[in-house]
Order: C-alpha cells, then sequence, then structure tokens
C-alpha cells in the first residue's frame, strides 16, 4: 500500500510540475513584435464645379497627415450642394468642401447656395467670377475690382510666359504640375511664398466686400480659405 501511495504521489508531483511549467511559459514575454496599428488619416471631400481646373490643382498637393479627395461633378450652385449632401452620405467625412462659382448665375442661387452649404455644416470655397481669379492673386496684385471671367486666360498667361509655361483655360483647363509649382514656389522679388501671398491678397479684398452678399462682391475668392486648411498638413 505505501508504494502505491508513493507512485501516486509522484504522479501528482509530476502532474502538479507540468502544469507549473505551462503557467511560466504562458507568463514567459513574447519576442514577436505586434502588428502595426495603422491610425487612419482624417479624409476631406472637396467637390468641385469644374471637373478639371480645380480638382487638378487641388490633388497636386502633397500632403502628409490628410487624404483629400478632391471631386469634379460638373454641378453648380445649389445643385452642387446637394450633391455633396449624397455623397457625404455614402462615407464619413471629416469636412466636406464645395467649390463653386459666381459666373452668371441669379445673385439668389450663388447666396443660397452658400447658405444651404453652411447650414448642413459643409465649408464653401466660392469666387466670384471663378475660380480661376484666386490663380490670378499668385501672380498679380488684384486689387478686387471687377474682372471678367472671359479676360482671366489671357491674364494668366501673361502673367506665366516669363516661366515658359501656358494655361489652357480654352481646351483641357488643366492645372499643370509646371503651373502648380510656380504657384507654390517663391517669389524672388519679395522673397515669399507666392501661395502666402495669394492668401494675404484674397484676405484683403474679401475684407473690402459686404459678407453678406457674396454674389456681389467682384472680384473675390474664398478658395484661400480652403488652402489654408490643407497647408496645415503638408
Amino acid at each position: 500500500m505505501k508504494m502505491k501511495n508513493k507512485k501516486a504521489e509522484q504522479i501528482a508531483a509530476k502532474e502538479k510540475h507540468r502544469e507549473q511549467l505551462k503557467k511560466n511559459r504562458r507568463k514567459e514575454p513574447t519576442l514577436e513584435r505586434p502588428e502595426p496599428q495603422k491610425d487612419k488619416k482624417p479624409t476631406i471631400l472637396i467637390v468641385c464645379e469644374g471637373k478639371n481646373t480645380e480638382p487638378s490643382y487641388f490633388r497636386k498637393f502633397k500632403l502628409s497627415t490628410i487624404t483629400v479627395e478632391a471631386i469634379g461633378e460638373g454641378y453648380n450652385t445649389i445643385s452642387l450642394v446637394e450633391r455633396a449632401g449624397q455623397l457625404a452620405q455614402n462615407k464619413d467625412y471629416d469636412q466636406i468642401w464645395c467649390v463653386f462659382d459666381k459666373d452668371d448665375f441669379p445673385v439668389s442661387d450663388f447666396n443660397n447656395a452658400i447658405a444651404i452649404a453652411e447650414a448642413q455644416n459643409f465649408k464653401v470655397a466660392y469666387s466670384n467670377q471663378a475660380f480661376e481669379y484666386w490663380i490670378i492673386l499668385h501672380l498679380e496684385d488684384h486689387q478686387g475690382g471687377g474682372m471678367h471671367r472671359d479676360d482671366y486666360d489671357e491674364k494668366i498667361n501673361a502673367l506665366l510666359k516669363p516661366f515658359g509655361v501656358s494655361y489652357d483655360g480654352k481646351g483641357s483647363k488643366i492645372i499643370t504640375e509646371e503651373i502648380f509649382e510656380i504657384l507654390d514656389g517663391i517669389d524672388e522679388k519679395v522673397n515669399k511664398d507666392r501661395a502666402e501671398i495669394a492668401i494675404a491678397r484674397a484676405t484683403r479684398n474679401l475684407d473690402n466686400h459686404d459678407p453678406g452678399n457674396p454674389a456681389m462682391a467682384e472680384s473675390c475668392t474664398t478658395i484661400f480659405k480652403l488652402v489654408e486648411e490643407l497647408r496645415k498638413h503638408i
């Protein structure tokens, strides 16, 4: 009986030892590296009236901490804001911007589009008369007086001529990499960033107009507000 009891005690002791070893192995630190957690970048949706000019411009920004989806929809004023609302239902965006021009649209359509967008917490980057006025402000200190959009292409190409590039405002309407590099470069005459110069000029022009009636604010653009937001993430 004593032998049987001793054998049983030995078996029990071995089992206890095995269990202890298992517990110790579970406590040992692993040498395997955990999978890195990728933080999801905030996403900004930019819904543009123009199918080419505006999207080609905004897509040129090299951003490190946000993702930009610039979409050229071909809609305008109120219909563009409505389209932005439809797109907002498909994805959770951190910011939604509506980019459109005054062109020849009625005063009420233009002003109401801005009000409707802001009521939905959309941000608005408008131009009166058109987006290309923002391009001009990088290269010339236009004081915000009237300039018809039909004259924009000739003005832009005159300003770009010393750089040996041109803007095809009647055809492709693309802001090329070469044009963007000029706009995003340094004005050596004053040793300042051209984008910062354009922002200062656009801000000044906006301050000289009635904020309650954007349709009558010519020439004027709030594209600079969107550009300021994007430049935070370069």
